[in-house]
């Protein structure tokens, strides 16, 4: 089902999925790490895809997060399988791998858009000098960056990629494409209010609702940039149907909902608009 309006459809900008052979496993790994936290599917791209239809999402990234430098030919791989019209994949670097130049080069020739990577399940803060040559390369390439920012759910209260960590990255690295999670820094939304509401700083909006008070969340999307606003669930760890009507009640007028649903991860994709 593809939403009327649309060149391509909806596009939900951070998902994730794991092979068939370990989604199970991953599922119930990360669901210990969480237990407050429910989900709403297996895991599986088959999963995935069959929300997509309940929900009518046209496609979405899913974004992989290697844990070690040695996932990374696995999920190159198992990424390259999954890809299609529907299922954009986004790779993961560590950032201890010793050729990230090579890797980021190797994703970019595979046709793939970006890489997402984690700053607590990868241990790393997002200034440090380590991934310097990974921003290096991503700038040069082009390929987008999503980053999960703010706290994380699963963990203590590090601050690993606040607010004012990513106003120094992109003043260092203007080339770089980086898409931030959860509207900017998750439960940091008072910082992000302070630093980056206003400033030309991609944001996706999954997990804020039951965090953050709807109108709250109206008026800092509102305040924002119309083209640098991305919808985002977080799948399967929010209903992709219920996140998509929660924007709907945000009555953020046509263009702003229609740049925020499609058009903006059209462009930002380069996909024809």
């Amino acid at each position: 089902m593809v939403q009327e309006g649309a060149i391509g459809g909806i596009i939900d900008f951070h998902t994730h999925a794991f092979p068939d052979a370990l989604a199970a496993r991953a599922m119930k790994a990360l669901s210990a790490e969480a237990p407050q936290l429910p989900y709403y599917h297996d895991g599986r791209v088959s999963s995935l895809l069959a929300s997509m239809d309940a929900a009518g999402i046209a496609r979405s990234v899913v974004c992989s997060i290697a844990t070690r430098p040695s996932q990374f030919g696995p999920i190159l791989e198992w990424s390259r399988q999954i890809a299609s019209d529907r299922i954009i994949p986004f790779p993961s670097i560590h950032p201890d791998d010793p050729n990230p130049g090579e890797r980021i080069a190797q994703i970019h020739k595979c046709g793939f858009k970006g890489v997402k990577m984690h700053p607590f399940y990868q241990g790393f803060y997002m200034d440090e000098p380590r991934l310097c040559p990974i921003y290096e390369a991503l700038a040069e390439t082009g390929l987008l960056l999503v980053m999960h920012t703010g706290y994380d759910i699963a963990f203590e209260r590090v601050r690993r990629a606040d607010p004012a960590v990513i106003v120094k990255v992109l003043r260092d690295w203007p080339e770089l494409r980086l898409v931030t999670t959860h509207l900017g820094a998750w439960e940091q939304w008072q910082e992000v209010e302070q630093a980056l509401i206003g400033r030309q700083v991609y944001m996706e909006v999954s997990f804020t609702d039951g965090y953050l008070a709807t109108d709250k969340v109206r008026e800092l999307i509102l305040r924002h940039p119309a083209e640098y606003v991305l919808f985002g669930t977080d799948s399967p760890w929010d209903d992709q149907a219920k996140a998509l009507a929660r924007v709907r009640e945000l009555r953020l007028g046509t263009s702003r909902e229609e740049g925020m649903l499609w058009r903006n991860a059209e462009r930002l994709l380069g996909y024809s608009l």
